[in-house]
């Protein structure tokens, strides 16, 4: 099957404020183009799924633990952040996490574990004063078992879990920590005239998102919706090594794959994610670098087992998998892209021994489909929501187009349903059953898979069904739920990760996505930006960077 992508870059102005982003020659700024359409939200716990932690997470707060994003050459490994370490104890519930000492907000006030208590039940206690509605999906299903915060003293935090969960200090990492000072202020300046508690936290959040204080290396100074935000060095950061050397960072939403490639082309930006494909050698034969590497990340298409969908046949699932040449697709991305036979492929310690190896196989693909009652005449009709842009999308119209195209060989008639990212993240924890879906058997999400519980217990536990977390296609039952247990309480790291291969074995073998392609993280940036690490995460770390 033929195929390539079609686009074109144009020069010129491609968005509002990128001449206002401008820079002097002597000015030191880093002039950041994103592909999400609106700024990630700043109040503490971003949405625009990674691409906000990337940029308004990260940059601008801490959380107990960090991921190591030093090394290229090694996957990113779990790493202290606001705690030095932390312990769980005898009874498994219940962890010790012991904080670093000497820790300020950017307001100057300390971060201390009465602090972290508090960014605890901003999500999940709603009797709290300060609980936000808001940030309570982008946060609490990524720790779904994690239940309280207590006081042990000043510098050490108690936290309980629902049941025992070795994932805990993983998912911590999507805890970003706000200063309770600096929210008590803005809420005291609510007017006395707004007089429902509810609606007076909202204002006060409100207010935090526009002047927000975490204890980041870098801090807000400037914040445009759907424009524009302005970050500033924040010289007393605790880590010296991370301490910035850019004085200041202007992110840009700029969600068109050409649109941005423009923008660096013609200067007005110095770095761009995800560049068009077939303007790569334009970009580095411009003298632009291209970054790219191995990341744990995943672009499928995630299917739906309620009642009536067209994928409650196994055989169905298999003869998907088995009709994308993706191979081909990585060539017409110019190789931003690697090849997807699974969540962890080959090599990994999670990856097991499952008995549905997933290739191109277009004849055992429509040998499947016949089987199943279906044929050219008679194709199997399915529809997939998706978006046109979105952190880590890479190129998702273009990419649909080419699964639809191929599909259309093994007897499926693809239809698209394509929405803004924003709302396709929110309409994956509403579940296949609510109306958002639209009629959607299947939605295109690409998802990290650095952790168990991202990259595959949130998929497939009955405990994870909608709204609860990401199992958008109710997948699970009680075998899927056992192999989850038996690797959540085996707080030894070669046992978890034998419980985690047979869980990885099963879930290929039942196949409750169609896996299509692993990001690299391509990116484009000007050779005036230095000391860039392109490290095996989805993330990437700013701080360490510099500026000719």
């Amino acid at each position: 099957m033929a195929w390539r992508l079609g686009s074109r870059i144009g020069l010129g102005l491609v968005a509002a404020g990128i001449a206002a982003a401008g820079a002097s020659a002597q000015e030191k700024v880093l002039r950041v183009g994103m592909t999400a359409a609106d700024i990630p939200r700043t109040l503490g716990q971003p949405d625009q799924g990674f691409e906000g932690n990337r940029f308004t997470g990260i940059p601008i707060y801490d959380a107990l633990t960090h991921w190591d994003l030093t090394k290229e050459k090694e996957p990113s490994a779990l790493i202290p952040g606001l705690a030095t370490d932390w312990k769980v104890t005898d009874d498994t519930t219940k962890w010790h996490f012991r904080l670093r000492p000497g820790v300020t907000f950017h307001d100057g006030s300390p971060v201390n574990a009465a602090a972290v208590v508090w960014n605890v039940q901003k999500v999940l206690d709603k009797t709290a004063p300060h609980f936000d509605p808001s940030q309570v999906g982008v946060t609490a299903s990524r720790m779904p078992t994690l239940r309280s915060a207590r006081v042990v003293d000043d510098m050490t935090v108690e936290l309980t879990t629902s049941e025992p969960d070795a994932f805990l200090p993983i998912n911590l990492s999507n805890l970003f920590m706000a200063s309770p000072t600096h929210w008590d202020a803005k809420l005291k300046a609510v007017p006395a005239s707004v007089s429902d508690p509810a609606e007076r936290a909202k204002q006060a959040w409100t207010a935090f998102a526009a002047d927000p204080s975490g204890s980041g290396p870098f801090r807000v100074t400037r914040f445009v919706p759907r424009e524009r935000l302005e970050l500033a060095a924040n010289p007393a950061y605790w880590d010296e090594k991370r301490r910035p050397k850019i004085p200041r960072v202007v992110l840009l939403p700029l969600p068109e794959a050409n649109a941005r490639t423009a923008a660096l082309l013609s200067g007005q930006v110095d770095w761009i994610e995800a560049p068009a494909p077939d303007a790569v050698q334009q970009i580095t034969s411009r003298g632009f670098k291209m970054y790219q590497n191995v990341q744990p990340h995943v672009w499928p298409w995630q299917l739906s087992f309620i009642e009536g969908s067209p994928w409650l046949d196994k055989r169905v699932r298999h003869a998907a998998n088995l009709c994308i040449n993706r191979g081909e697709l990585k060539e017409a991305l110019s190789g931003l892209m690697a090849e997807a036979t699974a969540t962890y492929e080959p090599g990994h310690p999670w990856h097991g021994n499952p008995s549905f190896k997933i290739k191109y196989d277009p004849a055992a693909a429509k040998k499947l489909m016949t089987e199943a009652g279906f044929s050219a005449a008679k194709p199997l009709k399915v529809k997939v929501q998706t978006s046109a842009s979105g952190s880590g999308q890479m190129m998702p119209i273009p990419m649909n187009e080419y699964v639809q195209q191929g599909l259309k060989e093994c007897f499926f008639d693809v239809e698209l349903d394509v929405i803004e990212w924003n709302t396709l993240f929110t309409n994956w924890r509403q579940g296949a059953k609510d109306a958002s879906a639209r009629g959607a058997n299947i939605i295109n999400v690409s998802y990290a898979a650095m952790d168990p519980f991202f990259g595959m217990v949130r998929f497939t536990s009955t405990k994870t069904f909608p709204p609860v977390s990401n199992n958008w296609g109710y997948f699970g039952n009680d075998e899927f739920d056992k192999l989850i247990a038996d690797a959540r309480t085996s707080f030894e790291a070669g046992a978890r990760d034998a419980a985690l291969a047979r869980l990885h074995a099963r879930i290929v073998e039942e196949a409750p996505f169609i896996w299509v392609a692993h990001d690299v993280g391509p990116r484009a940036m000007s050779t005036k930006v230095k000391g860039v690490v392109q490290p095996q995460s989805w993330f990437i770390d700013i701080a360490t960077m510099s500026l000719e």
